[in-house]
C-alpha cells in the first residue's frame, strides 16, 4: 500500500476507475447487472479500507479482484438458488482461479468505450440507453441522473433496474458493434455524453459549482467517438461544444469556490487553445452540410468565446442561432435559453414577455433556471423588488450550494439597494 488520499481525491481516483472494473468484469464473466453490483460493492471496500492503510500501487487490479471474487460469490449464490449449478458452473470460476492483480489488464487497457456502446444497444429504450451509460459509464447517482432528466429519483431507480435486466435477458455481447451498427446508437451516445459533462460542468448536488472528473471523461470519451467517426459532422459538433464550453472553467469560480457569471469573467483566464480547436473544429462540421442540434450550439459557444466582452457579444447572432436550434429541438432549455437571448438583443421586456410562456410548463416551471432567468431580466428591466423575490426563489430551488450562494447573494445586493 502506498500513501493515502485525501477524500476528494479518492473519489476522483474511484470514479474514474469504476468503468474499467465493469468493463473488465463484464468482459471476463458477462452478467452486466450482477457484475455492476459487484463493481459498486468493490468501490465501497476501497473507500473504507484505502482511508486506512493508503491505496494500493495498482488500484485497478486491487479493484478488479476484489470485484471479481465478489461476482463469484454472488454467482454461486445464485447457483445455489436456482438449482441449476450445471449451468450456472459454466459462468462462474473456482475461487482458486480468480487471476490476482498482476494478470487483470494493465493500467490504461480502457474498456469504457465498448461499455458506452454496449449501454446504448438498441434492445434498449432512447431513455434507459441514456440512464444506464450515465450510471456505468459516467458513474451518475440515480438522483443526480434524475435531475438531469427532470424526473423523481424512483422512477429513474426503476428505469435503470429495467435496463440491466434488459442487458442480461439479451445476452449482448462485450464488444464494440460493426461498422453498420455503430450508427443507430450514435443519437444515444452522444446524448448520454452530453448529459455527462453537463453535470460535471454544473453539478446538480454538493457543494462544488463543477465536477473535472466528469466532465473531463465525457471530453476524453468523446474524443475516442470523434477518433472513431472523425467525419460525422455532430460528433465534431458535440466535441467542440465541450471544448468550448469548458474552455471558461477557470474564470467560473472565485478563490472560494463562489460562482462567477459570464458577465463578470476574466476573459483572460479562459483556455485559448480550447478555443481554437472548438472553433476549429465546429467550422468544418458545418461546412460538410445542415447543422445539427450539438453544431449549433457549439456555434453560439464559439460566439460567447470570441467575443472580448459581454458587450461585444454579437446577441443578434445567437437570438437567430437560438431560433433555428428551436426548430430542431424544442424543449424548455432552449426556450429558456432564447428567451435571454432575446432580452440581450430586444431589451428585457421582449425577453421577459418571452420567459412568460414558458411559466405554465411544468416541466420547468419550478426549475430554479427560469426564476434565476427572470430575476437577471427584471433587474435588467428595473423592477428591483420582483426581482429580488425571484433571485430568493431561485435560490431556494437551485441544487447546488455554489449556486444557491450566489443567488442568495445576488437578492442580499438588491435589498440592500
Amino acid at each position: 500500500m502506498s500513501r493515502q488520499l485525501p477524500d476528494a481525491e479518492l473519489q476522483d481516483l474511484l470514479r474514474q476507475l469504476a468503468p474499467l472494473v465493469l468493463g473488465a468484469l463484464v468482459r471476463r464473466y458477462g452478467h452486466f447487472d450482477t457484475a455492476e453490483d459487484a463493481t459498486q460493492e468493490a468501490l465501497i471496500a476501497a473507500a473504507t479500507t484505502w482511508p486506512r492503510e493508503g491505496h494500493p500501487d495498482y488500484p485497478l487490479g486491487w479493484l478488479i479482484t476484489v470485484a471479481s471474487r465478489r461476482l463469484t460469490d454472488m454467482l454461486r449464490s445464485e447457483q445455489a438458488r436456482q438449482r441449476r449449478q450445471d449451468t450456472i458452473a459454466q459462468h462462474v470460476p473456482p475461487a482458486d482461479r480468480v487471476a490476482p492483480a498482476a494478470d487483470h489488464p494493465v493500467p490504461g487497457a480502457d474498456d469504457t468505450l465498448i461499455l458506452l456502446f454496449m449501454c446504448c444497444h438498441p434492445a434498449l429504450t432512447p431513455a434507459s440507453q441514456i440512464a444506464l451509460t450515465l450510471r456505468a459509464v459516467g458513474g451518475l447517482t440515480t438522483l443526480e441522473i434524475a435531475r438531469a432528466f427532470l424526473l423523481p429519483e424512483a422512477t429513474m431507480t426503476r428505469r435503470i433496474t429495467r435496463a440491466k435486466q434488459t442487458i442480461k435477458d439479451s445476452g449482448i455481447p462485450f464488444r464494440m458493434p460493426e461498422d453498420s451498427q455503430v450508427g443507430e446508437r450514435l443519437g444515444a451516445v452522444l446524448h448520454v455524453l452530453y448529459l455527462i459533462f453537463n453535470e460535471g460542468y454544473a453539478s446538480t448536488s454538493g457543494t462544488n459549482l463543477y465536477r473535472i472528473d466528469l466532465s473531463s471523461e465525457a471530453i476524453r470519451l468523446c474524443r475516442d467517438v470523434h477518433t472513431l467517426l472523425p467525419n460525422h459532422p455532430e460528433v465534431a459538433g458535440l466535441l467542440a461544444l465541450m471544448l468550448l464550453t469548458d474552455a471558461r472553467r477557470a474564470a467560473r469560480a472565485g478563490p472560494h469556490g463562489e460562482l462567477i457569471p459570464m458577465a463578470e469573467q476574466d476573459r483572460s483566464l479562459w483556455n485559448s487553445a480550447s478555443i481554437a480547436q472548438g472553433v476549429a473544429l465546429v467550422t468544418q462540421a458545418l461546412e460538410r452540410g445542415k447543422p445539427g442540434p450539438y453544431q449549433i450550439q457549439a456555434a453560439i459557444a464559439a460566439l460567447h468565446d470570441e467575443a472580448p466582452s459581454l458587450e461585444a457579444t454579437d446577441w443578434p447572432q445567437i437570438l437567430a442561432l437560438y431560433e433555428v436550434l428551436l426548430q430542431a429541438t424544442p424543449n424548455p432549455v432552449v426556450q429558456l435559453n432564447h428567451a435571454v437571448a432575446v432580452g440581450m438583443a430586444w431589451g428585457p421586456r421582449a425577453g421577459l414577455a418571452s420567459l412568460d410562456k414558458l411559466r405554465a410548463n411544468a416541466t420547468i416551471a419550478e426549475d430554479f433556471r427560469l426564476h434565476a432567468v427572470r430575476a437577471h431580466l427584471l433587474e435588467m428591466a428595473g423592477d428591483v423588488a420582483l426581482a429580488q423575490q425571484c433571485y430568493v426563489a431561485a435560490a431556494e430551488r437551485a441544487p447546488n450550494l455554489a449556486q444557491q450562494r450566489y443567488l442568495h447573494a445576488q437578492a442580499a445586493r438588491l435589498l440592500r439597494g
